[in-house]
């Protein structure tokens, strides 16, 4: 990128660890992006709530930089927020409101649509409809975490930390001991058709367990759920399960939008299983870890217990983290910056003739 510009991002999550009982899968990939822009030049002022410090009293100190009002910038980032009954749709103040939704609506408002600022909408949960007339405003530019974005959207995939993916050690991981064969950290939210297919009936046969929200479980009373565990402990369910189902959404699986659990799974040693109707899936795992049934998943997972600690344990490993090649974090900052780029030139052209 030829120039650096100050960056409005918003965003409803947290920078660490931050408490346990709130969905933010961001936590994975949001901070090493950041740091990243912060580290070629860029400037970064956060535009919602300090979560960090208000909810978990974690003080980033004065690496990151808050503010509630409007200040001066070149681009608006959002990563996208949106309409959730009960709780960011209520009045300010009413017990279990967030102001996230409100907050975005005002950034919108006075940047967006008043100043005409460069937008640059990252929409990670596949929340904005096709025909949204966010995609047609001229200053706003959309970002996908999808191989096939929808028509006019950029591919913007979650982030993982190039020194994570360079000093994981297949052989090392493949010898780990593993008490688990099957593990699964994330929230019930619109995947219990791939949970009812895969997962379930392999977990009437192995040792396993399900870390996240899951609030309707009656049919699955042999399925082992522990609710929501704290984010530090992600690593440590897949540090020990030899393997895990890659669940997903219909939204996410019919355009290949691949969330954060892969490389939070492979990173660990874990082996990810990936549903076959998922689109470009092997693309995400080698070809021998793509399942087209339940039946299929618990004859997977019998095979890696047989190889479980040998060389080809480890040369599967290994094929699975060059995969993450794909989401390698030096790659998402250059498409990022090429998108911010395109973004923010017309307020260079302003300036300079000013």
């Amino acid at each position: 990128m030829d120039h650096k510009v100050k960056i409005g991002y918003s965003f409803w999550g947290f920078l660490g660890n931050g408490i346990t009982d709130t969905p933010d899968g961001g936590r994975s990939h949001r901070r090493p992006l950041i740091d990243a822009l912060l580290g070629r030049g860029h400037e970064i002022v956060f535009l919602q709530a300090n979560r960090d410090l208000i909810e978990a009293g974690d003080d980033l100190g004065n690496a990151y930089a808050f503010h509630s009002g409007t200040p001066d910038i070149d681009v608006l980032f959002l990563e996208w927020r949106w309409a959730i009954d009960g709780r960011n749709t209520t009045p300010c103040a009413t017990a279990g409101h967030t102001c996230d939704l409100h907050r975005q609506t005002e950034l919108v408002t006075w940047y967006t649509v008043r100043l005409g600022t460069p937008t640059v909408i990252w929409d990670k949960d596949r929340q904005l409809r096709s025909d949204s007339v966010w995609r047609r405003i001229r200053q706003t530019t959309m970002c996908e975490a999808a191989l096939e974005p929808t028509p006019g959207a950029h591919r913007l995939l979650f982030p993982v930390d190039d020194r994570l993916l360079d000093e994981a050690d297949p052989i090392v991981l493949a010898k780990k001991p593993r008490d688990l064969v099957l593990g699964y950290v994330g929230n019930q939210y619109d995947r219990d058709e791939h949970f009812d297919r895969f997962f379930a009936p392999a977990a009437t046969r192995f040792d396993h367990l399900v870390g996240g929200k899951w609030t309707k479980t009656d049919r699955w009373p042999h399925v082992r759920f522990l609710g929501r565990l704290p984010f530090e402990a992600v690593h440590a369910v897949y540090g020990r399960s030899l393997a895990t189902v890659l669940m997903l959404p219909e939204r996410y699986a019919v355009v290949g939008q691949m969330t954060q659990r892969i490389f939070e799974a492979v990173l660990a040693g874990c082996l990810p299983l990936a549903p076959a109707d998922i689109l470009h899936a092997d693309r995400f795992v080698p070809k021998d870890l793509i399942v087209s049934s339940g039946s299929e998943v618990i004859e997977r997972l019998a095979h890696l217990q047989r190889i479980a600690g040998t060389q080809q344990h480890a040369d599967l490993i290994a094929a699975c983290l060059d995969r993450l090649d794909l989401f390698r974090l030096s790659r998402q900052i250059d498409a990022l910056e090429a998108v911010l780029d395109t973004a923010a030139s017309p307020v260079d052209v302003e300036r300079g003739a000013a």
